[in-house]
């Protein structure tokens, strides 16, 4: 049955295609073109091969040709639209192989690994520039919007690396790093605890490997896209990486700073082992009394009591201790924690932290991958389009589904 009917769904496309009246946008001799008629072609389809045949204009002078039905269908050499967006869905998801084996035990479509490979090398920039022209048609006004920001390493071939410095032995790289942006909205608490509650489907993400700079543009045009302009508040939420903070600095001025909770406590920790001594029962008490220090918003006091302590131990052998106090000092108009719990807002990271790990990591980081920066940033946009809950608005602006007008066949 099921064979069947995909050969009667490759007998109604043939005759789709072949309408004498087909409206095809282009079709037409330009000045110094040739036109060679019936040139075939076995498009592949989800119902399997057909045979497209069309006219192929040529201009010898350029030395270029062109196949305007080609063109119209959308099609990526000899790939219907419908087919390479299934099998970069599938590329999303998993390793090219994996991705061939899958589409084919779903659908019934043979596509090779290095042919999907090849098609998402193809497309990948064109989702990555739909996820970038992307509206947002919604009006409402948003209570909270948030930004969060980090960088993950990601494993790239030999020629990628060179010259590049690294945290090797012999101070190499092995990876470059992926920058990552999540946007998302908060209208509300839970009744019960009082803790903020994101928005169920509300997070986006942007992906590249750009310098910080060029990153932080994309990030604000994407919370831009997002509505931050009817925002009551924008929170941005960041780790203690320098970049992070500049970015913040220049795209997001009037942003709320908070500096994540949980990146402070493994800071406190270092620090209070140093002070008093690793795995010492005073490291350990007085690592839990500046912890509810913090979420009473005295960061000032945690500063002036580390300092005292470290005063009375004398001279140290170097300046790692004050450099730990120092980062408080640095970050503490970020770790107003009791003020950002009253007033219903996230204080962790735990969004971006989590995305770098569902959006970079389960694809790009497995094991025995390496990648080039251009393969990457392919497998990238996919991902951030399957991820964000933008997959079909991407590939509905990809296709135009209104470009070519077709008569029902009877």
């Amino acid at each position: 049955m099921r064979q069947a009917l995909l050969k009667d769904g490759r007998l109604l496309l043939e005759q789709l295609y072949a309408q004498t009246d087909l409206s095809i946008p282009e079709d037409a001799s330009r000045r110094g073109e040739k036109v060679h008629t019936d040139r075939a072609l076995p498009m592949h389809t989800l119902f399997g091969v057909v045979e497209l045949r069309r006219n192929y204009y040529y201009a010898p002078e350029a030395g270029a040709g062109r196949f305007p039905l080609d063109d119209a269908l959308g099609l990526v050499g000899s790939f219907s639209p419908a087919v390479v967006r299934l099998a970069a869905r599938a590329a999303a998801r998993e390793g090219y192989e994996a991705a061939s084996q899958d589409l084919a035990a779903f659908t019934g479509i043979q596509i090779e690994g290095r042919q999907i490979h090849r098609l998402v090398n193809q497309v990948g920039a064109k989702v990555a520039s739909a996820l970038e022209d992307g509206q947002n048609t919604d009006c409402e006004a948003i209570p909270i919007l948030y930004t969060e920001v980090d960088g993950t390493g990601v494993p790239m071939v030999a020629d990628e690396l060179a010259g590049r410095k690294g945290k090797q032995e012999d101070g190499s790289s092995k990876t470059r790093e992926a920058k990552l942006g999540a946007v998302f909205t908060q209208t509300g608490v839970d009744n019960e605890t009082g803790l903020a509650v994101r928005d169920p489907q509300s997070t986006t993400y942007v992906g590249s490997f750009e310098t910080a700079e060029e990153f932080g543009a994309r990030i604000r045009h994407e919370a831009i896209r997002r509505g931050s302009g009817r925002a009551g508040k924008i929170v941005f939420l960041g780790d203690g990486a320098a970049w992070i903070w500049e970015l913040a600095r220049v795209n997001f001025p009037t942003a709320i700073l908070i500096l994540d909770f949980y990146h402070v406590l493994e800071r406190l920790h270092e620090l209070c082992q140093g002070l008093y001594g690793e795995q010492s029962p005073w490291a350990g008490r007085m690592e839990e009394r500046w912890k509810q220090m913090l979420k009473g918003d005295q960061v000032a006091d945690v500063i002036t009591e580390a300092r005292r302590r470290l005063g009375g131990l004398g001279k140290q052998k170097d300046d790692s201790l004050e450099k730990q106090i120092a980062f408080f000092e640095n970050q503490k108009s970020r770790m107003l924690y009791k003020t950002y719990r009253d007033q219903g807002l996230f204080y962790g990271s735990g969004v971006i932290e989590a995305g770098c790990k569902a959006v970079i990591g389960q694809r790009l980081k497995e094991s025995g991958m390496f990648w080039t920066e251009s393969g990457a940033s392919c497998v990238l946009a996919l991902r951030c389009a399957l991820k964000g809950n933008r997959w079909d608005e991407c590939w509905d602006r990809i296709n135009d589904s209104d470009y070519l007008k077709i008569k029902a066949v009877a």
